[in-house]
């Protein structure tokens, strides 16, 4: 087998991979990764909203990446649901995804009639023993069960996933972390192993501790990374340097800032909800009432125009819907956190929910270009 240099897929115009973080369930947990809360799943139409930004400033990407802050596969609904809006707004580009495997088997079918067409199976591990010393919990549908017992799921949903998408015309690709002090050993077994079951391509990547944070398990050299994938490249083809690329490629993609939405003709204004006039300092369900800013008529300087009372709660989703009809002249809407309902709702009809706990007068004006550039203001 070979090793296979991977381009830079994030250096000047060429094409990058970006990935969309829409996976709302978690259903592993390494005992080395970060405590570091993680960030919040995008909704898809929100993944798509940025995707669609960061292409239109020039970052052209022919494949697109389904990946975090979950498991794609432990709940099923946002995954597909990007999947559809992917294949309707960008129906030319490539896409895959990464996962533990678990469901890999049922949902093979599922994926391939939505355009995967390679899926990264994470293995780190294919002796119990090591797989219990490098995960916390395993849980393979909504409640954790004993390790022991979660491991032996795992890896029997692993080497049924692996056939079945294949069958289904998937790529199948394995990644594997390298956790120095435990699992050396196992990286040429699961490259043999994998490679059994039909995989032809392996990345493997080291372990890399999350800065500012207290590790007693340190970032394997290059020297036994090497070592690890020349022995793992009797049977498969190894991705290298697959840390570099992957990097680049993925974790980073993000730094690709999308831009904050901006006033237009038909939708000048910015709906606030606040608690006392001056800080957005409120969840929106339990807001009463809506100010109202956008650009004065005398100077075009942005300033408190209206007060508009909210819909009364108890409607569900109409709730939000009339909300999103009161606000038609608004371009977003500044709340101190918001629900997913909500959030799409608005969206749909081109309302950008932006999350911020920041004075109002300094971010409605970044939002109408001035203001600092620091300000805490996100989707």
């Amino acid at each position: 087998m070979k090793i296979i240099p991977i381009p830079t897929p994030c250096s000047g115009k060429k094409s990058f991979c970006p990935r969309l973080p829409v996976a709302v369930r978690a259903n592993n947990r390494i005992r080395f990764a970060t405590t570091q809360a993680s960030k919040p799943a995008m909704l898809p139409l929100e993944a798509l909203a940025w995707l669609d930004d960061v292409l239109g400033q020039g970052n052209p990407a022919v494949e697109v990446e389904i990946a975090g802050p979950g498991d794609p596969l432990a709940a099923l609904e946002p995954t597909l649901e990007t999947l559809g809006l992917l294949r309707k707004n960008h129906p030319r580009m490539k896409v895959s995804l990464t996962t533990l495997g678990i469901g890999g088997e049922e949902y093979a079918k599922i994926l391939a009639g939505f355009g995967v067409t390679q899926v990264t199976l994470l293995v780190d591990a294919v002796d119990a023993g090591v797989a219990e010393k490098l995960y916390a919990w395993i849980r393979p549908a909504n409640k954790t069960v004993p390790l022991a017992k979660g491991v032996a799921i795992l890896f029997a949903e692993q080497a049924k996933a692996v056939p079945a998408l294949l069958k289904a015309g998937i790529e199948v690709r394995v990644q594997t972390t390298v956790y120095p002090g435990y699992n050396e050993a196992e990286v040429e077994k699961i490259a043999s192993f994998m490679a059994g079951l039909g995989v032809k391509t392996m990345a493997i990547t080291p372990f890399t501790p999350t800065a500012g944070e207290e590790t007693l398990l340190p970032e394997p050299d290059s020297a036994l990374m090497t070592k690890l994938r020349n022995r793992a490249a009797h049977h498969l083809d190894i991705a290298a340097p697959y840390d570099e690329a992957a990097k680049l490629c993925g974790n980073d993609v993000v730094a690709i800032a999308p831009r904050l939405p901006s006033p237009a003709k038909q939708r000048p204004n910015v709906a606030v909800v606040s608690s006392n006039g001056m800080d957005i300092d409120l969840h929106l369900g339990q807001a009463s009432k809506i100010l109202i800013y956008g650009p004065r008529s005398e100077d075009g300087l942005p300033c408190l125009l209206d007060t508009r009372q909210m819909p009364p709660p108890g409607s569900g989703s109409g709730r939000w819907e009339t909300l999103a009809a009161m606000l038609n002249d608004c371009f977003a809407l500044l709340a101190a956190s918001a629900g997913d309902s909500p959030k799409k709702i608005l969206l749909s009809h081109g309302i950008s929910v932006l999350i911020s706990e920041d004075g109002i007068a300094g971010t409605v004006d970044v939002l109408y270009g001035g203001g600092k550039k620091g300000k805490k203001c996100r989707k």
